[in-house]
């Protein structure tokens, strides 16, 4: 029996624009960067922010240096938070029903400026705080590792006292999924044409 939802957080509940966020750096001179959301590539200062190893301050620093002139921290924070889009009123609407009858988390490999973007406008907002949705929230750059490593999936089951046969996780990565499984969740890829809400009415 499910008990338990294990929510990914992009691509399943908030969306991707690429191209409005390579754009974005492209419009600034950071082609450097643009580069990197181009092809998601995922090494260098862009894993350590999303690991926690660094912090907004240093990310913003070392994005510069990439760059090789003088953008604000708010114009990197605005640039990022472009690949990001909103998690629909209808996605919203069915979070909160089956919060009746489930416990709901939220488990995501993120970096502290979309995790802010997301909680507080994509996601949740000052009518309706993202704690409405979720009981707990799981970061990598606050849990200091990222999926599809097993050992962020033991912190999830320690901390929020639950057990993996007992929780659904819903992933738009197979290979994340397949970690998971391998610990005892029950899992769902969510792709295009195959969409959680519809699966758990």
């Amino acid at each position: 029996m499910i008990k338990n939802l294990l929510f990914d957080m992009g691509g399943v509940l908030v969306g991707f624009d690429k191209n409005r966020c390579v754009k974005a750096f492209a419009d600034m001179g950071a082609e450097t960067i643009a580069d990197y959301v181009e092809y998601f590539r995922t090494e260098d200062l862009f894993a350590q922010i999303e690991d926690g190893t660094i912090g907004r301050e240093e990310f913003c620093e070392q994005a510069r240096q990439m760059v090789g002139r003088p953008i604000t921290d708010r114009q990197i924070e605005d640039a990022w938070n472009a690949l990001l889009t909103p998690c629909t009123p209808e996605k919203k609407k069915r979070l909160l029903e089956l919060k009746k009858h489930y416990r709901l988390f939220l488990l995501s490999n993120t970096n502290i400026m979309h995790w802010e973007y997301c909680r507080d406008h994509l996601i949740g907002s000052p009518e309706a705080p993202i704690t409405d949705y979720f009981e707990q929230c799981f970061l990598s750059f606050e849990l200091h590792c990222v999926k599809p490593q097993a050992d962020i999936f033991s912190k999830v089951l320690e901390q929020a006292g639950i057990k993996p046969e007992e929780t659904l996780f819903i992933d738009d990565s197979a290979l994340n999924l397949e970690s998971a499984r391998k610990l005892g969740f029950q899992v769902f890829l969510e792709q295009e044409g195959h969409h959680w809400a519809e699966l758990l009415k």
